[in-house]
């Protein structure tokens, strides 16, 4: 008898990471959030049609006041607050890397889908915060002599797109956006993640806070790597964008193999030649 899949991340941590940025003085940061919903809403403009019923999956939804107002937003909850067959958009916004189950968070985002419907999921890919990753653990094994679970895996965009067809959506796609932030400090970029809500939530982190000489080994690291002319440094957020449509019947369908009216070589205007001793 098996106690069930590993936990991977302490939700409890991430509501309290996410409650401690919004009581910040200055509020949350959220500018990947507008960013990606003017990225999402920019797409959906592009689409030739109007929906009406869409559903909105995010753990912030403060950047989504006044947008698609028709919207229904609910969190990022394991178990997703959505009615099936209820919408013709589903939105899952920056908060399946924090899924213990990403697939089954798709899986419910399509159930909540009528036939043709549109999912769209934003999440941070593999190459996301390279540079602070990179930075942190060299600082880490050289203060310490070892590592401790900080990093929150991250798929890259060629296997985070397998998502969407192991959801049960059609004619898959998957893309990525790069943007690039730049900070007076790698201290700067630390104090932005916390206002992000996006510090360490894995189960298995370090219950009591990083060493200061960690810290101070990681900036002085990052700042030498990874400065610009001006001293700033940068810091890389890789967004991955997956696209899905409910089945349905009027979507196109791959030909049968075999069941070509018309060879390539025609289509082409090329020449085909055979192989020398054989059939073909």
């Amino acid at each position: 008898m098996t106690d069930g899949p590993p936990l991977i991340f302490d939700r409890s941590a991430l509501e309290a990471h996410r409650a401690r940025a919004r009581s910040l003085p200055d509020g949350p940061a959220l500018f990947l959030h507008e960013a990606v919903a003017a990225e999402l809403e920019e797409r959906l403009e592009e689409v030739n049609r109007r929906f009406t019923t869409p559903a909105i999956v995010t753990g912030w939804p403060e950047p989504w006041h006044g947008r698609l107002p028709e919207a229904v937003i609910v969190p990022d909850d394991d178990i997703l607050g959505l009615t099936p067959g209820a919408h013709d958009l589903a939105l899952h916004v920056l908060a399946l890397h924090w899924a213990a189950d990403p697939v089954g968070q798709i899986v419910q985002c399509r159930h909540s889908l009528r036939p043709d419907g549109l999912f769209i999921g934003a999440l941070f890919g593999g190459q996301t915060l390279t540079e602070l990753r990179s930075c942190l653990t060299e600082a880490e094994t050289r203060v310490t002599g070892g590592l401790s679970p900080r990093i929150a895996p991250m798929g890259e965009v060629r296997d985070l797109g397998g998502l969407i067809q192991r959801a049960g959506l059609n004619l898959p796609v998957a893309d990525q956006m790069t943007l690039t932030v730049r900070y007076q400090t790698p201290l700067h970029l630390m104090r932005d993640l916390r206002a992000m809500g996006e510090t360490n939530a894995l189960h298995h982190r370090l219950r009591h806070p990083t060493r200061r000489a960690v810290l101070l080994e990681a900036a002085r690291l990052y700042a030498e790597r990874h400065a610009a002319p001006d001293g700033r440094i940068k810091a890389t957020f890789d967004i991955v964008l997956l696209t899905g449509w409910a089945p349905d019947d009027s979507q196109p369908k791959p030909l049968r193999p075999g069941s070509a009216s018309h060879r390539l070589a025609d289509a082409l205007g090329a020449v085909e030649h055979r192989n020398p001793g054989t059939n073909d």
